[in-house]
């Protein structure tokens, strides 16, 4: 890689480090509530820097994104706050659980690496053709990316708490996951699809000039 290409990776994580940044301080738009658990576009410029930056970058921009929720959720308490923060405690407990960071973490990491390779695996199986159809079908698995495993880490991790606050216990508490998934994951993945398919065919040409 030269170093106008070096320039220009350095210029676009700085952009879609701004724009998590946006997203994270305006009211409604980075996180938006929806009952107990907040739907978020948060993601969408993740997914973008993994397929046109590569999964270095986009799995530090997905830490980036972990970082800020994690602030977040402890700055701005909620009854969910705990799954996100290890600095506050569920209701009933005397503090956090570090096992929050896993939560926070390791999903938002992982939507800023899956993107890139579902992406690259797509165009080497249809030979480079089709190329915004397979960004849309990349951009919404790294949308599910996210909500699969935080919903099904929030189960595993932190259950009995989530059950508690829900109001709900056995099978249940686990259809009450997959009713997320279905009815937020979901649109939140197409969402990030769309905007995944139009922004990405965009910004890979202009990489492609700079190298």
């Amino acid at each position: 890689m030269n170093r106008r290409s070096k320039h220009f990776d350095l210029v676009l994580t700085a952009f879609f480090l701004a724009i998590l940044l946006l997203f994270a301080s305006v009211p409604f738009l980075g996180f938006i509530p929806l009952g107990p658990i907040n739907a978020t576009t948060m993601h969408i410029p993740v997914i973008i820097a993994s397929i046109v930056l590569g999964p270095r970058l986009g799995g530090f921009l997905g830490g980036c994104f972990g970082i800020i929720s994690m602030i977040r959720s402890t700055v701005i308490v909620t009854p969910l706050s705990f799954v996100f923060s290890p600095f506050v405690a569920p209701i009933g407990a005397e503090h956090g659980s570090i096992q929050a960071v896993i939560i926070a973490l390791v999903p938002r990491i992982l939507i800023g690496i899956v993107p890139y390779y579902v992406y690259r695996a797509l165009l080497k199986l249809t030979k480079q053709r089709y190329q915004p159809v397979l960004l849309f079908i990349a951009g919404t698995l790294g949308g599910l990316t996210n909500t699969i495993l935080v919903m099904n880490g929030i189960y595993f991790l932190f259950q009995a708490q989530y059950a508690q606050l829900i109001g709900k216990s056995g099978s249940a508490v686990y259809t009450a996951i997959n009713g997320i998934i279905l009815t937020q994951g979901i649109p939140e993945a197409l969402v990030a699809g769309i905007a995944t398919s139009a922004i990405a065919t965009v910004l890979l040409k202009l990489y492609q000039r700079k190298q």
